[in-house]
């Protein structure tokens, strides 16, 4: 890192894994329409007043792997969550965008990071003054137990890649020097992994973005514990009819997600919830409803105690669309990672732990104020370390 080039302010580039997903095509919908229509998207952001030595939002690139076969603009309407008309007015500019196969089925995982590797220096050639950030947006995955490889050769010999694609993706995004950003429920950050990141200065942050039930969840648990009331329960129901909720069926994959909406509750709170049952009250339950599409909706049932230990209840019904309010997360992240590799911030950084449902790297913020405090912390942080460069 040198003054020259924070002085450059290289665009940012998005090097998306399941480049035409839900979340994905949502988010390329949205930097196209930066080009032109700023305003649609630009008051969405938490960065967009942050972080001068970046380039300007509506610069920022997209790239990317999928394995479905059919153009940009058709998989973006096949969603269903954008209306149809902004669809086709940015539907030359999809398909223009550099998509490439995702590895086949069956590769290794070595042959799978070589892949990738040799795809994401094509990107770089194709925009050598942008900065990349690989983006895992790839679906919820089954629970793995890759923690105890003890470096690459092994982590080689024993992952199954067919089962979690997404490793392969990091791996390769670490080895060539790009920052990653986990918005998935899937464990990629394994100790392997981090100590690459480590090792090279590249920043990593996740896991599973936390972008409507589970928001409000933290926001609310932390004002019940500021106010010192006792959760006595807490019903949570997701209904959903995207790719996501039907993923989400089978139970494998659902494991993750469902551990990490479930164990946030606990540790923000300091207590385990239902103690006084024996037995946990805090439960959560998804449904694939395909009438919602990606309009999800969650209800939510809170129980809890006050003066004289006496019951009250919270009600909240929430109607959201998952990818809209995922989108903007995603390219907010983004940024944050091209800021943090400049400031020269390596590993998992969880002082973004306000985006994550279960936060990753040491002492993650719990309630939602120390979140807000660690994020405004960081920035500082950020900033000052970067000015320190820029004075040299």
């Amino acid at each position: 890192m040198t003054p020259s080039n924070l002085k450059a302010k290289r665009p940012l580039l998005l090097l998306v894994a399941g480049a035409k997903g839900a979340i994905a095509s949502t988010l390329a919908v949205a930097v196209t329409a930066c080009r032109n229509a700023p305003d649609t998207v630009l008051p969405s952001l938490t960065t967009r007043d942050k972080f001068p030595y970046l380039g300007t939002v509506d610069k920022t690139l997209l790239a990317g792997w999928d394995s479905d076969p059919q153009p940009m603009a058709p998989a973006t309407l096949c969603q269903g969550i954008l209306p149809e008309s902004l669809c086709r007015f940015h539907a030359d500019a999809l398909d223009k965008l550099s998509l490439k196969a995702a590895p086949p089925i069956g590769k290794s995982l070595a042959d799978r990071i070589e892949q990738l590797r040799s795809d994401i220096q094509e990107f770089r050639d194709d925009q050598p003054t942008a900065t990349p950030v690989l983006v895992n947006l790839l679906p919820a995955a089954p629970l793995t137990n890759l923690s105890r490889c003890r470096d690459l050769a092994e982590l080689y010999d024993t992952a199954d890649t067919d089962t979690l694609p997404d490793l392969a993706y990091a791996l390769a995004a670490v080895l060539s020097g790009i920052p990653v950003v986990n918005f998935t429920p899937n464990d990629i950050e394994i100790p392997v992994v981090i100590a690459e990141a480590v090792k090279r200065g590249i920043p990593l942050c996740g896991r599973d973005g936390k972008t409507g039930q589970t928001y409000l969840k933290v926001v609310l648990a932390s004002a019940l514990k500021a106010r010192n009331l006792m959760v006595d329960g807490w019903y949570s129901l997701n209904i959903l009819g995207n790719a996501d909720g039907m993923n989400l069926m089978e139970p494998e994959r659902a494991a993750g997600k469902m551990a990490n909406k479930t164990d946030l509750l606990d540790d923000i709170l300091g207590y385990g919830v239902g103690q006084r049952y024996g037995t946990p009250t805090h439960k959560v339950h998804i449904d694939y409803y395909p009438p919602r599409g990606d309009a999800k909706e969650a209800w939510d049932v809170i129980d809890f105690r006050g003066l004289f230990d006496l019951p009250m209840s919270i009600r909240i019904n929430l109607q959201g669309r998952d990818s809209i309010l995922a989108a903007p997360m995603v390219l907010d992240l983004a940024r944050w990672m091209a800021a943090l590799q400049l400031a020269g911030f390596s590993g998992p950084v969880a002082d973004l732990g306000f985006y994550f449902k279960r936060p990753v790297g040491p002492h993650p913020p719990k309630t939602f104020q120390d979140q807000l405090n660690s994020l405004a912390n960081l920035e500082r942080r950020c900033n000052d370390k970067i000015a320190s460069v820029e004075s040299v």
